[in-house]
């Protein structure tokens, strides 16, 4: 039987986290009333994640666990939630306990009204340093600029996914992925639930800094081709002024006035070495992603996975994470 919501989560080294996560969604989930299924998608962790899912698994059928042969990273990871997820409707949501389950009752509220994709939007984040506040807030309007998706402010992964609009998503196979870009990307009919996110049950955040700004480049080069406008406009405004420099030069020259002083010129060279290479590496950004589509590598592979939404429809049977 097609349970009628599917709880797609990522987990990461959430050995502490995990047994609770459970709890409280299933508590959540029990309220609803209608079948359901916990999909837990074990992005290679090392800490003893693996058998406490396991263990959820054998004590309760509706768990089922999708185990990544290594760490594919968190966007990934939901993808592969998605692709097994048989729902009518799934809802995307962490297992660090950042977001509470107990959202989920009024997603799919929502859901029953006619709404499509409901995200959760952050209305505080509790427990947040005012330099991650800031740089949220920055890289939502930066986002909002660069591209032509309008992905609301404050919001993550946290969402409810009609069916139709999983698979869609599932037939995007793109190895960088920003899922919370795709599924606004995709239209459908899109609303709000306001929350309080809150403090990490136990361990520590998967995304440093570092982290932080490799998701920020894959969501601007995936939504946006701003970077490379950018560097033909700088480099039409550099020939231009280089156009005037010359003609001032000349001008001088007839009138018998020499321009004199090497360090001005060579701090003008550094100057347009450095902008070229700044641009070169902007273009090796996109050259790169083209690369990793051209090679048409599956997303990521399961060492073990239970039966997916495809197989249990009669589709045509594909790779693991291969395009459908």
């Amino acid at each position: 039987m097609q349970p009628t919501f599917s709880v797609v989560a990522p987990v990461y080294n959430e050995a502490e986290t995990v047994p609770h996560f459970y709890q409280r969604v299933t508590a959540v989930m029990e309220r609803l009333g209608e079948p359901y299924e916990v999909v837990l998608v074990n992005d290679g962790s090392t800490d003893g994640s693996t058998e406490a899912l396991h263990a959820l698994a054998r004590a309760d059928r509706r768990v089922r666990v999708v185990d990544l042969s290594r760490n594919f990273g968190h966007q990934i990871a939901i993808s592969a939630g998605l692709d097994y997820a048989r729902g009518r409707a799934v809802v995307i949501i962490d297992s660090d306990l950042q977001d509470p389950p107990e959202v989920i009752q009024q997603l799919a509220e929502r859901w029953r009204r006619g709404a499509e994709v409901v995200y959760a939007q952050r209305s505080k984040r509790v427990g947040e340093t005012r330099f991650k506040l800031w740089t949220a807030a920055a890289f939502y309007r930066i986002i909002r600029k660069l591209t032509a998706v309008n992905i609301p402010q404050d919001t993550g992964d946290f969402r409810l996914l009609d069916r139709a609009v999983v698979d869609a998503l599932v037939q995007m196979r793109e190895h960088h992925r920003f899922m919370r870009g795709l599924s606004v990307w995709v239209g459908f009919r899109q609303e709000a639930v306001q929350y309080e996110r809150q403090e990490r049950f136990a361990g520590r955040t998967k995304y440093p800094l570092v982290k932080m700004l490799r998701f920020s480049v894959d969501a601007v080069t995936s939504f946006s081709h701003v970077p490379l406008q950018l560097a033909t406009a700088f480099g039409f405004f550099l020939a231009g002024l280089s156009l005037v420099g010359i003609l001032i030069a000349i001008i001088l020259r007839l009138v018998n006035h020499a321009i004199v002083g090497q360090a001005s010129t060579l701090i003008l060279v550094l100057f347009l070495g450095g902008i070229q290479l700044i641009f070169l590496g902007i273009i090796g950004e996109y050259l790169g992603r083209i690369y990793d589509e051209v090679r048409a590598r599956p997303l990521y592979i399961a060492r073990e996975a239970p039966e997916s939404a495809a197989e249990l429809s009669d589709e045509p049977p594909t790779a693991i994470g291969q395009s459908r």
